[in-house]
């Protein structure tokens, strides 16, 4: 009897585990966002900004973490010079000259933080007044493939035009690294057709470092990427206006362990999503004979923090016309659609285009959608199965240890184990 014993607590154990570390979501072993995140920016104190930089910076340049530094208008680095950041260094986006950090083609930033010592670029506006949109954002150039013809883009952001210009033929091109950085309040819209974005990557490779990055309360796009080649992990859009991941102009992106929080009151009338994957901005620059855009995304958590029924949180995924998107071992609650495409009506279509693995779509009114006809896609119960795609429902707290932001937040997936309840014979 007490082997019998031992072998079934073994089981359970063993059982258990097996559901615990079910391997969907953001990092199982670790919270990953302790220690160098800021969910509530508004009220957190930074030092005066006593340093200024502004207008081009033409050599190798470090910034340090005894100071602060106030960017005034549009900053460029140029020259193939490096600017270096040390941790724990604050750099404060001007208001009223709208702060804009350019690195451009040719040029790196190293701007490698510590998980105790992030380097935080943020507005110069006291607490209690910062709203999303007090400064532009930093923008990344490089020289790896975009799909526009001759291969080279050109951002429509008001730069100085010798410093526009961002693509080429080096896939494997560094622009530098960005670890432990936060990004707050940032993405100015100069105008309708012009809205600076948190961060943007226009043509970088990937050979650059792209890790740890919290942009939060953005007035346009989190994170948006204009073609290159990109490797990239442990991001985290919080509460942006726009789009957590946008991806276009042929970017090939590989995401890992990453995550997008939403709220509906943060969204704007447009059609925000958490990621929106699209191969042109115009068709009439888009050069087919390039890559189309292709996103291969892995442990993704995508979560809307509060209901709605103003129509303020749209689909989470949006898929355009001649676009690749695969999605693997992730997460996604609360949406009004888990997928959207644009123009396929057949599921055999949107799998050509589409691939889904080990994914739990939670309390979102529809799975897949299309913007095509009357919007259905018929989805028989064998597609969910045969990929491992659950479709549940319940609270936020059944789904994530712990979704509250009076604390650092824990976006670490446990329905599986709450579930598991099991019984045996006495």
């Amino acid at each position: 009897m007490k082997q019998y014993l031992l072998f079934v607590a073994f089981f359970l154990n063993t059982f258990f585990l097996a559901y615990a570390q079910s391997g969907l979501g953001i990092n199982e072993k670790q919270n990953t966002l302790e220690y160098w995140t800021e969910f509530n920016p508004k009220k957190k104190e930074y030092r005066e900004a006593k340093k200024i930089l502004t207008g081009y910076i033409t050599e190798n340049t470090t910034l340090y973490s005894r100071d602060a530094y106030l960017l005034q208008g549009v900053v460029y680095v140029t020259n193939n010079a490096t600017l270096t950041i040390e941790p724990g260094t604050i750099i404060r986006g001007d208001y009223a000259t709208c702060g804009t950090l350019v690195i451009t083609k040719g040029a790196q930033i190293i701007a490698e933080g510590t998980e105790s010592f992030p380097i935080v670029f943020t507005t110069n506006k006291e607490t209690y007044s910062r709203k999303p949109g007090d400064w532009g954002g930093i923008i990344v150039m490089g020289d790896a493939p975009v799909n526009t013809f001759g291969g080279i883009g050109i951002l429509n952001f008001d730069l100085d035009p010798k410093y526009n210009r961002y693509g080429g033929d080096n896939v494997e091109s560094s622009s530098g690294a960005l670890k432990y950085v936060r990004i707050e309040y940032s993405g100015r819209k100069l105008s309708a057709k012009k809205e600076l974005n948190g961060i943007s990557f226009a043509g970088v490779g990937n050979k650059t470092k792209i890790e740890n990055i919290q942009v939060s309360y953005s007035n346009d796009d989190s994170f948006e990427f204009y073609g290159g080649n990109v490797k990239m992990e442990n991001l985290v859009s919080y509460r942006a206006s726009d789009d957590d991941f946008d991806f276009t102009q042929g970017v090939q992106a590989d995401l890992k362990n990453s995550i997008a929080i939403r709220h509906p009151y943060s969204s704007d009338a447009e059609k925000s999503r958490c990621m929106e994957i699209d191969s042109y901005d115009m068709l009439e620059k888009f050069d087919a004979q390039r890559n189309k855009t292709n996103v291969k995304a892995t442990n993704i958590t995508l979560v809307n923090t509060e209901d709605n029924d103003q129509g303020l949180i749209k689909e989470a995924v949006y898929v355009a016309t001649d676009s690749y998107f695969t999605l693997n071992n992730s997460v996604i609650y609360g949406f009004k659609d888990f997928l959207m495409v644009k123009d396929y009506v057949l599921i055999d279509e949107v799998e050509e285009y589409v691939k889904l693995k080990n994914l739990v779509i939670a309390h979102c009114d529809n799975s897949l959608r299309t913007l095509k006809g009357d919007g259905s896609i018929t989805v028989n119960s064998y597609f969910f199965s045969k990929n491992a795609i659950s479709t549940l429902d319940g609270k936020i707290a059944d789904f994530f240890k712990n979704p509250s932001f009076e604390e650092t937040p824990d976006f670490r997936y446990t329905k599986m184990v709450k579930n598991f309840n099991p019984v045996v014979n006495k």
